[in-house]
């Protein structure tokens, strides 16, 4: 779709254009994906009625609680969501934001999702606030490493003798204190920040844009939908981010 072609949903008369003259300008930028980019690559929610296995819900699995009570049987539900994941490749959005950061010298990526397509995409300066499913951790030594197996064996065990746990934030775990001050510091010294494919509902990430504003960026939503962040942006773009992120560069 041609730049003149997409409309914005705000007060503010910004164009598709205006927002890439301003990104070419910018000396720091900071970007936060959500859900709705992985999406555009086919991967699922994992939370909806298609994201179900075998009738557990996340919520159940997904906790320190389960995995102290059956760790084979959370591994197994990992398992089967990393061979889900391996058959799916970035999509133009994940690559686009790549390019951009090699443009941009001051650059954070701040994502919610584990599914470590923004590495494959090419991004380096990546804060993932809730860990990535294709690392794993040590519960004795404490070590995190790279594992990209699949299938993974079940259940794993670190060369220490440990067993090895998932390197993501589960159900009744903070974030990483050291991963929430790196994403303050990128949004708060940015001059533009792009909010991408995320509902603007879950916390902390849903104060990110507002604390940009704060700060005096120009932030920017690009969604396939209004959110509740929406009425505050300076600037909403509705459509996938693969079809209207490539036309920035």
């Amino acid at each position: 779709m041609p730049l003149s072609e997409y409309t914005m949903h705000n007060i503010k008369e910004f164009r598709l254009q205006d927002i890439q003259e301003r990104l070419y300008k910018s000396k720091a930028v900071a970007i936060l994906t959500g859900a709705g980019i992985s999406a555009e690559s086919g991967v699922p929610t994992f939370r909806g009625k298609n994201g179900l296995w075998k009738n557990f819900r996340p919520e159940e699995l997904a906790t320190p609680e389960a995995f102290k009570q059956d760790p084979r049987l959370v591994w197994e539900w990992y398992d089967w969501r990393r061979r889900t994941l391996a058959q799916f490749k970035p999509n133009a959005a994940h690559l686009a934001i790549a390019g951009i950061e090699k443009r941009i010298k001051e650059f954070t990526l701040i994502t919610q999702n584990v599914d470590g397509l923004h590495q494959l995409a090419g991004s380096k300066n990546i804060i993932e606030l809730h860990g990535n499913i294709w690392r794993v951790r040590c519960l004795s030594c404490g070590k995190i490493t790279v594992n990209r197996v699949v299938p993974i064996k079940i259940l794993p065990f670190c060369e220490c003798g440990g067993l090895l746990r998932p390197d993501v934030v589960w159900f009744g775990e903070m974030l990483s204190d050291s991963n929430l001050t790196k994403a303050f510091v990128a949004i708060d010294n940015c001059d533009l920040m792009f909010i991408i494919g995320t509902s603007g509902i879950v916390q902390p990430a849903a104060s990110f844009a507002l604390r940009a504003k704060d700060e005096g960026a120009l932030v920017v939503e690009v969604n396939i939908e209004k959110t509740p962040l929406s009425a505050s942006m300076d600037a909403t773009f509705i459509g996938k981010a693969g079809d209207i992120l490539p036309q920035l560069l």
